[in-house]
């Protein structure tokens, strides 16, 4: 009986990393870094990675959302939102790339973060010298909104996983729930 236990709990920890691995929706699929740990689920959220913390600094976060077909907004309206929760930003760095045939709208801003949170996305408190590095992605389904916010030098340090991770989108063969 304790045996039988055991190799339960290890199929299940296999199973979870193998989530963790490579998250999913609205008709994409993509590759989590490896230093990146999958966190507990919240509200309105596909998944959220915990990133690594650079020496001497915190940990990031990277918030993956999904609202449904044709639901969370327009390109322009979220990125423009993602730069207005920022005090003193720099000016955005913005590109368009053509991943798999999905188009994915970047962006890169740095500043005192106001770190909205909660039911009426009020501030959490000021936190400054802050990175956001943020990804919309055209997906057969509608929008998916990767936005990975945390100290400009654990940011700098994640930026090629980010670049890997949109770099991993491709089509997924799963059929939507």
């Amino acid at each position: 009986m304790k045996r039988a236990l055991i190799v339960v709990l290890i199929l299940f920890a296999r199973a979870t990393a193998a989530l963790a691995a490579e998250g999913m929706a609205a008709g994409v699929k993509w590759t989590v870094p490896p230093t990146w740990k999958l966190e507990a689920a919240r509200p309105m959220r596909v998944a959220t990675y915990s990133i690594p913390a650079a020496p001497g600094s915190e940990a990031g976060e990277c918030g993956v959302f999904f609202f449904g077909t044709g639901q969370g907004g327009g390109v322009d309206e979220n990125i423009n939102r993602w730069v207005s929760q920022f005090e003193g930003a720099t000016t955005p760095k913005k590109s368009v790339k053509t991943i798999s045939g999905f188009k994915a709208h970047l962006v890169d801003v740095s500043g005192t973060y106001l770190a909205p949170g909660g039911p009426m996305m009020q501030s959490q408190g000021k936190k400054p010298g802050y990175r956001l590095v943020g990804a919309i992605v055209e997906a057969p389904n509608g929008m998916v909104f990767f936005k990975c916010t945390g100290p400009a030098a654990t940011m700098g340090k994640a930026a090629a996983d980010f670049d890997h991770l949109i770099a991993s989108i491709a089509k997924s063969d799963a059929k939507p729930l």
